[in-house]
């Protein structure tokens, strides 16, 4: 399950660093800012939700 979110994050990654390249070389750096803003949201939601479980996990091991 966890490797799923590793190959999520990595393609998000790859995929935006595609459309940022092609957004930079089209002239529209603003537009590609804010993808990378994105992007860069999207995977801390994703990372969040992971540290949620974390603690989840963490409460019931100790029975806090």
């Amino acid at each position: 399950m966890e490797i799923d979110l590793i190959f999520k994050i990595a393609g998000i990654g790859i995929l935006i660093s595609i459309f940022n390249m092609v957004l930079k070389q089209a002239g529209k750096e603003e537009q590609s800012q804010m993808l990378t803003l994105a992007g860069v949201v999207v995977v801390l939601f994703l990372i969040v939700r992971l540290l949620g479980q974390l603690f989840a996990n963490v409460r019931a091991v100790f029975g806090l």
